[in-house]
């Protein structure tokens, strides 16, 4: 399917995916380096919703139901056969990264954000190239 939002929503993800790791390899100390943890975590939380927004378009363009939340979008795109259980469990795991930036900032363990940075935006990226040829 080529849709207009998907790719718009595709470009974004990638641009958040390249911002986000430019801000973990432009500081020596990322650790103490607030801004570029606030603006890293920004481009993640940016990049998830654009996956999310992605994923509802789909189910709704495909006739798959109506998701009472994000995660079950994923699990209902699962369901259908249109991305496989291992992404979806990955996508899922990117949407409780993005509730707890979004609603409980507090308790976000900057080992966990570099490691999303470094490995779990991979999978945004994946969900994002193959919702755009869905």
């Amino acid at each position: 399917m080529s849709d207009d939002i998907l790719v718009s929503k595709a470009q974004i993800v990638e641009r958040c995916i390249v911002r986000a790791r430019e801000e973990l390899a432009g500081s020596i100390n990322f650790a103490s380096d607030f801004t570029r943890q606030d603006a890293a975590i920004l481009n993640i939380q940016r990049a998830c919703e654009a996956t999310i927004d992605m994923a509802f378009r789909i189910v709704r363009l495909k006739g798959l139901g109506a998701p009472s939340n994000s995660r079950e979008a994923f699990d209902l795109l699962a369901g259908a056969g249109l991305i496989d259980a291992p992404l979806s469990a990955a996508m899922m795991k990117m949407v409780g990264f993005r509730n707890v930036a979004v609603h409980r900032y507090a308790d976000l363990d900057l080992d966990l954000v570099q490691t999303v940075i470094r490995e779990g935006l991979d999978d945004l990226a994946a969900f994002a190239a193959l919702a755009i040829r869905l």
